[in-house]
């Protein structure tokens, strides 16, 4: 029996160990982010607060009911006697008011109070955008942190073998002691920058980290996505789907509209409210009241000068709208800036990719060959340097273009409105 528990025991260690090793793939760094980050969560309850202000809105459509009780006493002058007498008065009752019609007021405050949590709603749609694209940037980085680390780690184990070579051919007399120290400093510049790129490592993690919306990626390896090099689409197709998908432009369609509506509510103010009243309960000299009163009534609220206020909410309401519709214009440039850019960027991006890629190859023979002629005793240190220095400027280059690839895909599916 003990040994069928240690057997089970094991089973779940080695599971729950294999599990924190999974290496943590793109798509499941997006879902994390997506579904856990604060930046969601607040956008989520900004949407749910434009929601309540909508009811709240709404509600002006509704009868007004309350419940009240008054107590009074007192000495008062009574018409029907001529006379001043102590008076009391105890009073419950149900009041009920309803708006009948107030020229566009309430229409308008609702109106405006739904495009304004459209416009919320697209807000959350901006958010989880942006999201996207920082957890992007941030795992392609830290895929290129990764392979910088290793073509750096790789160019000091070549600098070791070298160095070592040199103190060799020193002790044998076969080379000068300069030879030595060249090859001593060039190991320990390059383990300087081994230094450098896993530091910038450890950083790329964190930053992994919080754009996904968590503290840390303990010691979970990144996935490395198959790079497939999609056709670039034309450049005014890319253009006219942005105009036609960004949230940007959606929100501001419907802060547009909000002001619009908010206008007409203000205008709405120069106008009557027309509104019912009734009431029904007790009243009497006694507690509580024995006697039953009762009321109804139409009211016509006509506003005359309000000190002008009403005139300044309608200016303020056409500034609103004539500075969205700048914004909107603005909006547009923006984007098609942003699009232009990140198209040329992929493009660019694409290019280098394919040239660096033969540099790489180009520059990794010549340092096999610099390697060999020295190893050989025929080359000599300055060659080898150069050599080795070449290939890694080479590789760092064509990872950098591998970067700025992914990266100008993600924010070309940005620029056009993609999650």
């Amino acid at each position: 029996m003990k040994r069928i528990i240690i057997f089970m025991l094991a089973l779940i260690i080695q599971a729950r160990s294999l599990y924190a090793a999974s290496p943590l793939t793109i798509d499941e760094a997006l879902a994390t982010a997506l579904g856990n980050h604060p930046q969601i969560v607040e956008a989520k309850e900004n949407l749910q607060g434009a929601e309540a202000r909508t009811g709240q809105a709404l509600a002006n459509y509704y009868p007004q009911i309350s419940i009240a009780a008054d107590w009074s006493k007192g000495r008062s002058y009574l018409t029907a006697l001529q006379n001043v007498k102590a008076t009391e008065v105890n009073t419950e009752a149900l009041y009920l008011k309803q708006t009948i019609y107030d020229f566009g007021r309430t229409a308008g405050a609702v109106a405006a109070a739904r495009h304004n949590r459209e416009a919320v709603d697209k807000a959350l749609a901006i958010t989880r955008q942006d999201l996207v694209l920082r957890v992007k940037s941030a795992f392609y980085l830290l895929l290129a942190t990764e392979k910088q680390v290793v073509a750096v780690r790789e160019t000091v184990k070549s600098r070791e073998v070298v160095f070592r070579q040199a103190r060799e051919f020193f002790n044998q007399g076969i080379r000068a002691k300069v030879d030595v120290a060249r090859a001593e400093a060039n190991l320990y510049s390059a383990r300087t920058a081994q230094i450098s790129a896993e530091n910038n490592l450890d950083m790329a993690r964190v930053e992994l980290a919080n754009a996904m919306g968590v503290t840390s990626l303990g010691e979970r390896p990144v996935a490395e996505p198959t790079l497939s090099a999609h056709p670039l689409p034309e450049r005014g197709q890319v253009r006219d789907e942005a105009l036609g998908n960004r949230a940007e432009l959606q929100q501001t369609a419907a802060l547009k509209m909000a002001a619009e509506a908010s206008l007409k509510s203000a205008r709405g103010s120069y106008l009557p409210i027309i509104s019912g009243t009734a009431s029904v309960g007790y009243a009497d000299r006694d507690i509580p009241p024995n006697g039953n009163v009762w009321a109804v009534g139409l009211n016509l609220t006509m506003p005359l000068f309000s000190g002008f206020s009403s005139v300044e909410q309608v200016r303020e309401a056409t500034a609103n709208s004539n500075a969205i519709e700048a914004r909107q214009d603005n909006l547009r440039l923006q984007i098609i800036k942003e699009v232009e850019s990140a198209w040329l960027g992929v493009k660019e991006a694409a290019a280098r990719m394919i040239s660096t890629e033969k540099e790489v190859a180009a520059t990794d023979e010549n340092q096999a060959l610099a390697e060999g002629r020295y190893h050989e005793g025929v080359g000599n240190i300055i060659e080898v340097t150069d050599a080795q220095s070449q290939a890694l400027d080479a590789r760092t280059a064509h990872i950098q273009a591998i970067f700025d690839y992914n990266t100008a895909m993600a924010r070309l599916d940005r620029a056009v409105g993609k999650e």
